[in-house]
């Protein structure tokens, strides 16, 4: 699919490594995004505290009169270009239960996946999560900084939840939902039997849907991140998983590192 927006857009990513995925599922997923619907962008480093929502990632989209507009969030990044015309949107074509159905399954990786994968980063592997987030932060700062994150990110844990079960418990959550997903990608491959090399999608139909996006993020965050190393046994303890993966890198990301496999 050739580009289509006429407006320069940047994707503020947190990291500077052109033509890798980085460790956030977030970003990855709004590139994805915007690589399904065909729209070109540029990538800088950028910084939370220059984000409009105060994370990563965020955007600037320049209009013609010479104007900027800082977007933050990625669901509401890909809203606001849905409803600019910039971004088609991919669940039009879907019915209203399908719709929901996709919804469903966004929820799954942001609303519960990404806790484990926070409790696993944050408390199980700090040193390692709190280095490659902060690598601009110098010395002794980053140690402090990095203090404050782990306070804020425990008791946030806690009060949603999840900080609340054992170890165990938490890698069966996680481990259920990755085979859950596992298991919706295989069906999807076995029913269609897509060419050699043709990406498949999560709710099995002929194009990506905004779940897909999702999922591509989540599956190439955990490949990459080494402060989530049980989450990363997991994915790759489901092949389907990283052929879903390695098939959309290929198709949407050519000019992009490989990830792990």
């Amino acid at each position: 699919m050739s580009p289509r927006t006429s407006l320069p857009l940047t994707v503020f990513r947190g990291f500077k490594d052109p033509g890798n995925f980085v460790w956030s599922p977030y970003v990855t997923k709004l590139e994805a995004r915007l690589r399904f619907g065909g729209v070109s962008y540029v990538t800088d480093v950028g910084s939370p505290r220059s984000a409009p929502k105060g994370k990563i990632p965020y955007v600037e989209m320049s209009s013609g009169g010479g104007e900027t507009e800082m977007m933050g969030d990625s669901a509401l990044i890909i809203q606001a270009l849905c409803e600019k015309g910039e971004l088609p949107d991919l669940n039009a074509r879907l019915s209203k239960a399908g719709r929901a159905h996709d919804l469903a399954l966004r929820a799954l990786l942001e609303d519960k996946l990404s806790f484990y994968n926070t409790w696993e980063r944050w408390t199980q592997n700090y040193y390692t999560m709190r280095d490659h987030v902060l690598w601009p932060v110098p010395w002794p700062l980053r140690a402090l900084v990095g203090a404050m994150i782990y306070r804020n990110t425990t008791a946030t844990l806690h009060g949603q939840g999840t900080g609340r079960y054992s170890a165990e418990e938490i890698a069966l959550f996680r481990r259920e939902v990755w085979e859950s997903f596992a298991d919706l990608v295989l069906e999807s491959q076995t029913k269609n039997r897509p060419a050699e090399g043709e990406p498949f999608w999560v709710l099995g139909g002929p194009e990506p849907t905004e779940v897909d996006a999702t999922l591509f993020g989540f599956v190439s965050s955990a490949l990459l991140c080494t402060a989530g190393p049980s989450s990363q046994a997991d994915v790759k303890s489901f092949p389907v998983l990283i052929e879903y993966a390695r098939r959309i890198q290929e198709r949407y990301f050519p000019d992009y590192e490989a990830l792990p496999a």
